[in-house]
């Protein structure tokens, strides 16, 4: 009887040994926080979604998982368009990233950048929910990343501080920041105005200074930097691209976590897209977009494009679109037409 008792609890003993052993092995490769990049802060949607999505893990893990906010891209000294390529060397952990911004190393992200592709909300919906979003996500992980939820940054409408533009004539001469991306500067281009590339940091101090004329924003973006303060008081809504957000984590770091905490951070990336989305939309969606006449209440004159001067402006980017499809992949940019022409 004392023989079988030893063994019973020598065995017991062993058995806990080993599973100790196997839950160490599986969280020894776990950082105490990982660094999560972020172009803007916590008082934009974007940040925010970065924000909700490391308090949705850090409470589904229950502090197992941390996450820690970089907004201002500072991990890499605010060059925005090597957030990629930091995030699959490692040097990033993680991030909710711009399509724009990631495009210089997955060229098929130029795709929300082709102007006029989305006419609305619907459009956007139709490409992320869709068979182009599920290619692009198989893209990127290509490239090195594993893609988990989308998220969005919103349309980017277009202001300036001399005159409204309701032509692609308005456009002449102004010179508009943007971002470092081809498919921008061959757009501004066509519209005959004079692209500036430059990074977020710089762009409002040149703003100010009148060094540039105008920029291109989501609403969120415009409304939280105060750019009616930096002389951006003629706002046009054109809608001539959107921006969708992705949530990455890297390679690594994806293979280091368990399969149990991988579920938990996807869904969480998931739920956090969700309402950032929400919140990039706000005021756009509801009856008499109330966002508009806030702005109008700032001193800031609104235009809204008719279908009819919309076209003048799908007619003078055609050639860049053309030239575009061809470079993104004609299968890639058909497929995606055909979603927002059957889009609901």
């Amino acid at each position: 009887m004392k023989l079988r008792t030893f063994l019973t609890t020598a065995l017991t003993a062993a058995a806990l040994a080993v599973t100790t052993h196997g839950f160490a092995q599986s969280t020894a490769a776990y950082k105490a926080e990982y660094r999560m990049s972020l172009v803007l802060g916590t008082a934009f949607p974007w940040g925010k979604s970065g924000e909700i999505w490391a308090n949705l893990v850090r409470e589904r893990t229950q502090g197992r998982i941390n996450f820690k906010l970089y907004p201002g891209v500072s991990l890499i000294q605010g060059d925005q368009t090597r957030e990629f390529s930091a995030l699959r060397q490692g040097v990033i952990d993680l991030a909710v990233g711009s399509t724009i911004n990631w495009s210089p190393q997955v060229r098929q992200l130029n795709l929300f950048s082709m102007p006029f592709l989305m006419p609305d909300f619907a459009a956007i919906d139709a490409l992320t929910s869709g068979e182009v979003g599920a290619q692009l996500f198989k893209d990127i992980e290509r490239a090195g990343a594993v893609p988990l939820a989308w998220g969005e940054n919103g349309y980017r409408e277009i202001s300036n501080s001399k005159h409204a533009i309701k032509t692609p004539a308005d456009l002449k001469g102004l010179k508009i920041r943007v971002v470092g991306s081809p498919l921008f500067l061959d757009t501004f281009t066509a519209l005959g105005a004079n692209p500036t590339q430059m990074s977020w940091a710089d762009a409002q101090p040149a703003m100010a200074s009148r060094a540039v004329d105008g920029q291109e924003n989501p609403l969120s973006v415009f409304l939280a930097a105060k750019l009616p303060s930096v002389e951006q008081k003629h706002l046009t809504l054109w809608g001539y691209v959107a921006d969708p957000l992705i949530f990455v984590v890297n390679k690594d770091v994806w293979a280091s976590w368990t399969e149990a905490d991988r579920v938990i951070v996807k869904q969480a990336a998931i739920d956090a897209g969700k309402e950032g989305k929400a919140l990039a939309r706000k005021g756009l969606v509801e009856p008499g977009k109330p966002l508009v006449k806030q702005l109008t209440d700032m001193g800031v004159t609104v235009t809204e494009l008719t279908a009819e001067q919309r076209a003048e402006f799908v007619k003078v980017t055609r050639p860049v679109y053309d030239k575009w499809k061809t470079q993104i992949g004609a299968d890639l940019v058909n497929k995606a037409e055909k979603a927002v022409a059957a889009r609901k």
